[in-house]
């Protein structure tokens, strides 16, 4: 019995030291995913910033009037070029 105890108590000190090695094996390699995400997060919230720039000077109502007027050839409106239509009821 005296040579028994010390056996089961190294025995669960080296499956506990295998249990904490684990662990910290597991620790490490999540903590990385993690700063994999937050990297990439950046990437994205730095992307989105400048899709959003983009987006902005695309929309801006110089430039699609220029785009109208030389890509489409459109006109400006004006009294001038305007034409009316009468409905005729019957």
């Amino acid at each position: 019995m005296r040579i028994r105890l010390p056996f089961i108590l190294a025995l669960l000190l080296g499956i506990s030291a295998l249990l904490l090695v684990n662990s910290q094996y597991r620790a490490r390699k999540l903590f990385i995913e993690l700063e994999f995400a937050q990297t990439q997060t950046r990437q994205l919230e730095i992307e989105w910033s400048q899709l959003q720039l983009k987006q902005s000077t695309l929309s801006k109502h110089a430039r699609i009037e220029e785009k109208a007027v030389n890509e489409l050839n459109m006109m400006r409106i004006t009294p001038a070029n305007t034409q009316f239509l009468k409905m005729t009821l019957p």
